[in-house]
């Protein structure tokens, strides 16, 4: 069965840009997502896993940055998968972020919201549904 993987996350990586991932140790609490941007400029972003949880309705996990792309001086991301029915389940990102200076914040979320928009398609070719 799919789920939260390394191969999901290579599907949803960023298709404009050059981005790699340099560790990928899961998305169980103590795991660690690091990355490296190459294009249009050199940064890295390194994600600590600060929790998750199985339950017979939802599956979670959150990952908090302890290493973000400058203007991001914040960044907590709570992935939810909830079962609707047998055949059908929600993805929800879940995500507060904030920026240096404290005005770029509402700046950044339109690009944001567009980085993270195709995210609907992939997760149902990945999926199958």
């Amino acid at each position: 069965m799919k789920r939260f993987d390394k191969d999901l996350f290579e599907a949803l990586k960023p298709k404009q840009g050059d981005m790699e991932i340099l560790e990928f140790t899961g998305s169980e609490t103590g795991d660690r997502v690091h990355l490296r941007f190459n294009s249009p400029l050199k940064m890295e972003w390194i994600s600590d896993i600060v929790d998750h949880g199985l339950t017979e309705s939802q599956a979670y996990f959150v990952d908090v940055g302890v290493k973000l792309p400058t203007p991001l001086s914040f960044w907590r991301h709570q992935h939810i998968v909830e079962k609707i029915d047998d055949k059908y389940s929600l993805i929800i990102d879940d995500i507060t972020f904030k920026a240096k200076p404290f005005f770029l914040t509402p700046v950044l979320y339109p690009a944001l919201y567009a980085a993270f928009y195709p995210r609907k398609t992939i997760y149902q070719d990945y999926f199958g549904i």
